[in-house]
């Protein structure tokens, strides 16, 4: 992509994300993803009813007094987003291709998390982890993300899950907000979600295109698998090919259901032909 294009697509974004994130979602996101740690604020005389096990014993036994810590929750936290950039991204029949609502969604939650005064960083991963960007607080790193997000070029073309999660468990140290942005058309990753599910706050985005639902009636077709690069004719007139395929995709959307829920994940969805702004509101106000 040519850098004067680039730049554009850059504003565009910016120009619709920024206002969505500042109008649309400051509340909710303030809501349902503030600071859960606790940190030390200050210490403070012993009172009839403070709980014994919040004595400060160093500064009771200097003064010869009871003294107890007192802690406040801490505000700040630090967001990942876990992006997909596999070749599967690269579909979409209505409004624009999965890749797109991605980016989109990407940008809206990096600044409604500069404007709760968050760190955000970004994991982009195919079937391993691609790039890591450190999270940081800004206009400026929120652009980079952008940019990135725009014009990044994977060394892989298909989807895993258990690296980029594996990935996330140790490199950040300190619990965060990770958001898993998806169309999750990715082999079993159960055990690797319920690692980082129970050290990280981990929320799952999946973005679909309505077409792979369920095939259409349009006689006979070569599809590409552009993960692999497999080519294959299909018969789409065929009653039972498209009823057989219906029912793979009911499992495979069903189990995927079913690993989130499992691993006590929180999870919306998100059609490529729809306005993401109502399930994304929804996510929030239902944490």
């Amino acid at each position: 992509m040519e850098a004067t294009e680039l730049l554009k697509k850059v504003r565009r974004i910016e120009i619709k994300t920024r206002g969505l994130s500042r109008h649309n979602f400051a509340g909710e996101y303030h809501s349902a993803f503030k600071g859960r740690g606790i940190a030390f604020s200050e210490v403070r005389e012993y009172q009839y009813g403070d709980d014994i096990r919040s004595i400060d014993w160093n500064v009771t036994a200097r003064f010869n007094h009871p003294y107890i810590k007192i802690y406040e929750e801490e505000r700040e936290l630090t967001v990942m987003l876990l992006v997909d950039v596999s070749g599967s991204g690269s579909f979409g029949t209505i409004k624009g291709f999965k890749r797109d609502v991605m980016t989109e969604i990407a940008a809206v939650l990096s600044f409604s998390a500069i404007f709760n005064n968050d760190k955000i960083g970004v994991i982009f991963f195919s079937d391993k982890v691609e790039k890591f960007i450190p999270p940081q607080k800004g206009r400026k790193h929120i652009l980079r993300i952008i940019r990135e997000l725009l014009d990044f070029n994977p060394q892989s073309h298909k989807t895993n899950l258990n690296e980029p999660l594996r990935y996330l468990t140790n490199a950040i140290k300190k619990r965060c907000t990770a958001f898993i942005i998806s169309d999750f058309i990715v082999p079993d990753f159960e055990e690797a979600l319920r690692i980082a599910s129970n050290k990280h706050d981990v929320v799952a985005l999946k973005v679909y295109d309505p077409v792979e639902n369920a095939i259409p009636d349009i006689g006979m077709i070569k599809v590409v698998d552009s993960e692999s690069g497999l080519e294959k004719w299909i018969d789409t007139s065929s009653y039972i090919t498209r009823k057989e395929y219906e029912k793979w995709w009911e499992t495979h959307i069903e189990m995927i259901r079913n690993i989130f829920r499992r691993c006590g994940v929180d999870t919306t969805e998100v059609s490529t032909g729809e306005d993401y702004v109502k399930p994304l509101i929804k996510l929030f106000k239902n944490r």
